[in-house]
């Protein structure tokens, strides 16, 4: 089944381009089956980059899935223009008064900054408060399951001498959990940030549990024992050439920069990575929609 985006989305032409089924709008209107509602807060600067790169991983299920798009209307976007913001984009006013089967949280460039002087702060609390009432899961990512984990548990981050940058293997620790079904013992999985939560403090909270870790990046995947907020300390819908970008972007302003670890061949950025965390990350998005999502949520939203 296809993914619902809105007529005119930049991805909808990669997508399209790259063999994957998207509904437009005013074709979905003539199905008379109810798709799951998806809300994406994208607190990302790069928001097309980011929109193309989550739909991707969202649209190889079997599932018709419709998606908005939300922004911080507290924060002034530098990246992405007005024009793509006013066509595709809601504020959380817009919302409100909606109710979604699932939400993604991304992460945002704002590690060095405390929590509460995130200009979006106090919105994005709002936010995560309304989704326990409003959203059957969530689904946070890097900044954002930090974020949640601080906001909803009192679990801070800490910095890291060095950025955690490249690509990890990570152990599945919970083979029963429905989302690392069918998920190799191993695998690898891209981490791009500054900061870390620590094991030792998500363990003393009642009613999370550790389901994935890295010997070298630390807890990657936690999710809550309802199943209804899942954190994911990195970054599995990134592109092949995501960390390229970011590597060449800091080391041409001048910052010390180290290579992406167990990225570029032979650790000469000379040469094309080699993807091998895709399938995975299609994996991790798909059982969260349908293990966490589409088996648990009510067919009427209004009963959420």
């Amino acid at each position: 089944m296809p993914i619902k985006i809105p007529s005119g989305l930049p991805a909808s032409r990669i997508l399209e381009s790259e063999n994957i089924f998207i509904m437009p709008e005013h074709r979905a209107l003539h199905q008379d089956i109810r798709p799951l509602k998806l809300l994406i807060l994208n607190l990302m600067p790069t928001k097309i980059v980011t929109e193309t790169q989550l739909l991707r991983c969202l649209s190889n299920t079997p599932l018709q899935i419709e998606v908005d798009l939300l922004q911080a209307s507290t924060h002034i976007s530098k990246n992405t223009s007005a024009d793509h913001l006013l066509a595709f984009y809601k504020t959380f006013k817009e919302v409100r008064h909606l109710k979604y089967d699932g939400m993604i949280i991304t992460g945002a460039p704002v590690e060095h900054l405390d929590f509460e002087q995130v200009d979006y702060w106090d919105e994005l609390c709002e936010i995560m408060d309304w989704s326990r009432t409003h959203v059957y899961s969530t689904f946070h990512i890097c900044w954002g399951a930090q974020a949640a984990l601080y906001h909803h548990y009192g679990i801070p981050k800490f910095p890291l001498e060095k950025k955690m940058f490249g690509i990890f293997r990570h152990d599945v620790l919970c083979p029963k959990s429905p989302l690392l079904r069918g998920f190799d013992d191993c695998f690898p999985a891209p981490h791009s940030r500054h900061t870390e939560v620590r094991a030792e403090d998500i363990e003393k909270v009642s009613g999370l549990e550790i389901l994935s870790t890295s010997p070298e990046a630390g807890v990657y995947i936690i999710a809550s024992s309802d199943g209804r907020q899942i954190f994911v300390t990195g970054h599995a819908e990134y592109d092949s050439d995501t960390l390229a970008g970011e590597y060449f972007r800091d080391l041409n302003r001048g910052l010390k920069i180290d290579l992406p670890k167990y990225y570029f061949p032979d650790d000469d950025p000379s040469k094309a990575p080699v993807v091998t965390w895709r399938s995975h990350a299609h994996l991790l998005y798909t059982n969260w929609l349908n293990y966490y999502v589409y088996q648990g949520t009510p067919y009427d939203l209004d009963n959420l």
